[in-house]
């Protein structure tokens, strides 16, 4: 199948972009590196009336680190990340989570924005980025935002961006240099959709720490948002899953507390 007809919009900034949004009413669609949505539009499972290319926006592909924020544009693309020379391991943790991502032709366009406004569950991006405590910039027409990512993920293929919204950028927290921290995910076989991915950080400096499960129906979940046991087992893992995330059922519980017991002896922290 193809797409049915709309209008092509490359946007040169920003401003554009979020005034072309506009223009059509919440019915138009942002192309970042295609990898979703250009499948989406083949099949007709969505049908914009115009579809926005950002692609061309500068400030949008740019790394912008400072000494407390490393500050990502929606436009870069997991390659960018994965082969970024930038130290700390808070970007150690970006990085390997990007070289994981699907396969090399995927990496080299995809997008960390466009996989996180896609919020697809499965996505590596969003399991990692909710353990980080990620903060996005949402630009509109009118106005613009910042948004913690718990907050921006409202559902499995549902965020908080408002019609005439698009996502520009991604703050993330600088961590102390001894934090350590774990990921994990269970595929079938390398490059297919995560099961189940297990997220684990923790900075004993800021005190920072979070266990984090993703590849559900929904959106990624913190495990122990409180304090966290003196030891971890399968079996409180199981609990723990259960208590977060009740849609998760049968063999798929064990999946996930699996791959969080794994995160966290990656990050010797169990």
């Amino acid at each position: 199948m193809k797409p049915i007809s709309f209008d092509f919009i490359r946007a040169n900034t920003l401003a554009e972009a979020a005034q072309a949004l506009a223009d059509h009413d919440g019915d138009a669609r942002v192309l970042a590196g295609g990898q979703s949505l250009v499948p989406m539009l083949n099949m007709r499972l969505v049908r914009p009336t115009a579809v926005v290319d950002i692609s061309r926006i500068a400030e949008l592909t740019t790394i912008d680190i400072s000494p407390s924020v490393i500050s990502i544009g929606a436009m870069v693309t997991h390659a960018q990340i994965e082969r970024s020379a930038h130290t700390g391991a808070t970007f150690d943790l970006l990085r390997q989570v990007a070289g994981g991502i699907a396969y090399r032709g995927v990496r080299n366009r995809g997008t960390i924005g466009g996989s996180v406004a896609h919020c697809d569950p499965a996505a590596d991006w969003l399991t990692c980025l909710r353990a980080l405590g990620a903060e996005l910039h949402l630009v509109g027409a009118q106005s613009t935002r910042r948004l913690p990512i718990a907050d921006f993920l409202l559902g499995s293929f549902t965020t908080a961006l408002e019609p005439g919204e698009l996502l520009a950028r991604i703050d993330v927290p600088v961590l102390g240099p001894a934090m350590r921290f774990g990921y994990y995910k269970h595929n079938r076989k390398v490059g297919e959709f995560a099961e189940a991915i297990g997220c684990v950080v923790s900075d004993a400096a800021s005190g920072h720490r979070r266990i984090v499960a993703g590849a559900l129906s929904a959106p990624p979940v913190e495990l122990y948002p409180g304090d966290w046991p003196a030891s971890f087992s399968i079996e409180g893992l199981r609990q723990a899953v259960r208590d977060a995330a009740p849609g998760v059922e049968g063999q798929h519980v064990h999946f996930h507390a699996a791959a969080i017991l794994r995160a966290l002896k990656i990050g010797c922290l169990a």
